[in-house]
């Protein structure tokens, strides 16, 4: 039962109705009281007066009373939020396949955790939702064009293999044709559906070197604020991941300072998970802000349905105890 978004507030000027009304019980009573210690003869009062009930005997003005406060909540028109499925959007999962995914510091592997998560967020995804599949080493690949079908995303997110180098301005670049490609496609009347991609990677860009270089990933982050897809991002791993390369270990620290860059550039957020679980929690977090849009509701019925019962009762009560209507 909500008691906030009241559409018609001034509705509850009715109160000042109610509390009238009660404020005129309360004085009847009182006045009735002082008439009957007026009368003279006392004995003869005992005799013919009704026995009192006390205090039973205002159970039925209390509940009628109550009965007006809840119908006049209802008129005034309470709404709720409510949780809506969006059903015209589209998502490119954009996931970073590069040589340093197969760290092992997050269990059993960066790549691995990354491939599970990725599922799970593919199926809470309302149905409505078209989902796409961008990877990106060295070059980036559109793997999964936006589609309902969660099957096919989940296979493609399962065949990922990794590759050398880590040219995160292509997948982004590629995620952006993709939803550019699709938009027109589906397009209609109502113009292109909202967009939005998930970038998930470790950070550490190599090709180019530059991050503000043509291919670079803040230039394609400027470029996707300009086409309104904001860019959430994922920054994955830790400072203390490590791979070895030709019988060398090499440190792969994760880079959260140009991923939160990305975010920032696109208009979207940032996100940290250093872990399979806190991965996981990142894309639940996603998927109820991209899955679901909240909108207000009109919830007067329960206030209506409420005072309406709780009228019968006080007339029920009021019949029960002095055969009469309140």
């Amino acid at each position: 039962m909500s008691v906030t978004g009241f559409t018609a507030p001034w509705w509850f000027l009715l109160l000042i109705v109610v509390a009238a009304l009660g404020g005129g019980y309360l004085w009847a009573q009182r006045r009735n009281r002082h008439e009957t210690m007026r009368f003279s003869n006392l004995a003869l009062l005992e005799r013919v007066a009704p026995k009192r009930q006390g205090w039973p005997k205002h159970v039925p003005m209390a509940l009628l009373g109550v009965a007006l406060v809840l119908l006049t909540v209802g008129l005034a028109g309470p709404t709720a939020e409510q949780r809506i499925p969006r059903n015209r959007a589209t998502v490119l999962l954009t996931m970073d396949v590069s040589l340093s995914m197969k760290a092992r510091d997050v269990s059993p592997s960066r790549l691995r955790a990354a491939k599970q998560a990725a599922k799970e967020f593919a199926d809470k995804l309302p149905d409505g939702i078209n989902l796409g599949l961008v990877s990106f080493a060295g070059t980036a690949t559109v793997m999964v064009m936006p589609t309902t079908d969660r099957a096919s995303v989940k296979q493609a997110i399962d065949s990922l293999q990794l590759s050398e180098a880590t040219a995160t301005g292509d997948g982004i670049k590629a995620a952006l044709s993709a939803i550019d490609s699709f938009g027109r496609m589906i397009g209609g009347a109502q113009g292109p559906p909202p967009a939005r991609i998930v970038l998930m990677a470790d950070g550490g860009q190599t090709i180019p070197r530059e991050l503000d270089a043509p291919r670079g990933a803040y230039t394609q982050a400027e470029a996707a604020k300009k086409a309104g897809v904001p860019i959430s991002t994922i920054s994955f791993g830790t400072e203390h991941g490590s791979i070895e390369i030709q019988g060398q270990r090499q440190r792969v620290e994760v880079d959260d300072a140009a991923m939160r860059r990305i975010a920032d550039l696109s208009g979207g957020d940032f996100y940290k998970a250093a872990s399979a679980e806190q991965l996981r929690q990142v894309y639940d977090t996603l998927q109820e802000q991209i899955g679901y849009e909240i909108e207000r509701d009109d919830a007067s019925r329960p206030w209506f349905v409420l005072g309406t019962l709780v009228t019968i009762l006080a007339a029920g009560t009021a019949l029960l105890l002095g055969r009469r209507l309140p």
